[in-house]
């Protein structure tokens, strides 16, 4: 499976996030951290996917990716362990963790 089959879904789910995060909770943070990390996923996703159609690795891709996969495993962690509330820290956590091993072994595997 390509990167960009689960990094442009999952920015969408981000955005949806960000902007759910703020309507029911008026939460800045959630639509500034959600819908900006979501919308750099897309742009990546769509890098990627622009690079694949041409039969090319798009490296700003994955590095955008890498990043915004390890702050987001990083700081939603970190809200897991001080709340030990599943939604939506556990979860964006895990799901990322399991996006930047996925993209970082599709990469290891092109070259």
């Amino acid at each position: 499976m390509h990167d960009f089959c689960f990094t442009i879904p999952y920015g969408l789910v981000l955005v949806a996030g960000g902007i759910i995060g703020y309507a029911k909770k008026g939460s800045v943070a959630s639509l500034g951290g959600g819908f900006g990390t979501g919308l750099v996923l897309i742009l990546a996703g769509y890098l990627s996917l622009k690079a694949f159609e041409k039969r090319k690795n798009s490296y700003l891709a994955l590095i955008l990716e890498t990043v915004c996969a390890a702050v987001l495993t990083w700081v939603m962690g970190q809200r897991y362990f001080q709340t030990s509330k599943i939604m939506p820290a556990g979860i964006v956590a895990a799901i990322r963790e399991v996006d930047l091993f996925e993209s970082d072994l599709d990469e290891s595997i092109k070259v």
